[in-house]
């Protein structure tokens, strides 16, 4: 009998073990789809970022409102929404910063990533951004200040 309960909670907790991995696989691939989103920005590239957000959204659906509430959900579609439906980038950009904000405040509850997530930031347009290199590619500017800003942090 004990040789069965053991059984049975080592098996539960098993599950449990692996339900997380994958809940913290799908915060994952949210901000892989967010660096989607600024490479086409940086790139000043409209229909690219629309397309990247209509991604995003796609992979925000599929996180376990267990792992992340349904709020905080609700409010990354909405600034990704924004992004996908307009062609403006000045708009995509102004939604950007909001969805950056909210993927930032993330990167305190979740590992986004298995190397480093670089917090970056553009003094001219008083906004930050996460990015996978060291070197800044500014969203917010494109071509015209690619290379504006600095690294505020970095998170292992």
């Amino acid at each position: 009998m004990k040789k069965l309960i053991f059984t049975a909670l080592f098996s539960v907790f098993t599950v449990l073990n692996l339900s997380a991995q994958k809940s913290d696989a799908a915060v994952s691939k949210l901000y892989e789809n967010y660096l989607g989103i600024k490479t086409a920005l940086a790139t000043d590239n409209s229909d690219a970022a629309s397309k990247a957000a209509d991604t995003f959204i796609k992979s925000a659906s599929m996180v376990d409102y267990k792992v992340l509430s349904e709020g905080n959900l609700d409010v990354l579609r909405k600034d990704a929404t924004k992004i996908a439906e307009s062609r403006s980038i000045e708009t995509q950009r102004e939604s950007f910063n909001g969805l950056s904000n909210n993927i930032i405040a993330l990167t305190k509850q979740f590992k986004m990533a298995d190397k480093s997530v670089f917090v970056q930031y553009c003094p001219m347009a008083d906004s930050s951004w996460l990015s996978a290199e060291k070197e800044i590619r500014n969203p917010y500017y494109g071509a015209s200040m690619l290379k504006c800003g600095s690294v505020k942090s970095e998170i292992k």
